[in-house]
């Protein structure tokens, strides 16, 4: 035997004997929501068995489908976690604030001033852990329905990318690829980022991946998109014409719905008009009048004049004007 026969026998690997090999992966090739943030992970060592308990209660049962929608990266367990401790912290500065509100009414206050302090403080005790605890199990729900706002908003221009896009031949597994580039759709890009993610680092298929996305979309339209693509594909129909008629049909709902809202702004202007500028000022010069022949009860029409002017008037015009800009910029 050769030389180099016995140096190769001698440090060549053994097909039968198992090797293990490490490789180093370089820096921030892993996902960044693989770890919780600080707060996340004190809550989950101080709440974390009692969350483990409580979270197969049919209260929460739509949990983690809701956190799965509103893309928030942690497990109903986790969440759960968080919202106890929240609760109790909040539970203990309202404590704080409300026991030393009682305390110093009591000691420096007497009759019906300390009698509503001492219920001011009550009321903190009460009202601020009661809150908290009511709204945050329901906020992934609303952020859910607010990120199926905006796929809806977004559904016109993405599907005219999306055919245009098929009609180049491309395939449907690049068009999401390249969906999930663009911020300008919003939402929709970033379901069709974790299409991509689905068949690039899970390794599922195409279908399969478009078939998880619709179970978890939060918009029912982009849930039925996808599951005409998926209808379309798997009954040997051409993809192009669907995703064409797609944008068409998506583009007339648009222009209806942009129609309907500007119907409503025009109506809501007009009522603006009665109600915000009309109302008031006849109001105003009524209560004056009143004032003017009724010596003896102006100083109760003065208070009401006042009432209306410092706090009606600019009620009504913040309303107004909060629902004019939120409608303009759903328009927008």
């Amino acid at each position: 035997m050769s030389i180099f026969a016995k140096l190769f026998a001698k440090y060549a690997p053994n097909p039968t004997e198992e090797m293990n090999y490490k490789v180093r992966l370089p820096r921030g090739s892993l996902p960044s929501y693989i770890t919780l943030p600080s707060y996340y992970r004190i809550a989950w060592k101080v709440m974390g068995k009692l969350a483990e308990k409580n979270v197969k209660n049919k209260k929460y049962a739509k949990l983690e489908t809701d956190l799965l929608r509103a893309h928030i990266l942690l497990r109903p367990q986790e969440y759960l976690a968080y919202v106890y401790f929240t609760t109790l912290l909040v539970g203990i500065i309202s404590v704080v604030i409300g026991g030393f509100l009682m305390i110093l009414g009591m000691l420096k206050l007497s009759g019906g001033a300390m009698i509503m302090m001492v219920m001011t403080g009550l009321m903190i005790i009460v009202i601020g852990p009661t809150i908290v605890y009511a709204i945050l199990p329901s906020s992934p729900s609303s952020k859910a329905k607010k990120r199926a706002k905006d796929i809806d908003a977004h559904l016109a221009s993405s599907m005219n990318f999306i055919a245009s896009l098929s009609s180049a031949d491309v395939t449907v597994a690049t068009i999401f690829k390249e969906l999930a580039t663009r911020p300008e759709y919003g939402e929709i890009a970033k379901e069709a980022e974790w299409i991509t993610r689905d068949t690039e680092l899970l390794g599922k298929d195409i279908l399969t991946a478009i078939a998880d996305a619709s179970k978890r979309s939060p918009s029912t339209k982009w849930q039925e998109f996808l599951q005409g693509v998926i209808t379309t594909a798997t009954s040997g129909g051409r993809l192009k014409p669907f995703f064409i008629s797609k944008a068409d049909e998506y583009e007339k709902e648009e222009k209806l719905n942009l129609r309907k809202k500007l119907e409503n702004m025009g109506l809501f202007a007009e009522v603006y008009v009665t109600v915000g500028v009309a109302f008031p000022l006849f109001l105003v010069i009524i209560l004056a009048i009143m004032a003017l022949i009724n010596a003896s009860s102006s100083a109760m029409v003065i208070m009401v004049l006042e009432v209306t002017v410092i706090v009606m008037i600019p009620l009504i015009i913040f309303v107004f004007s909060y629902f004019i800009y939120s409608t303009s910029k759903e328009v927008g």
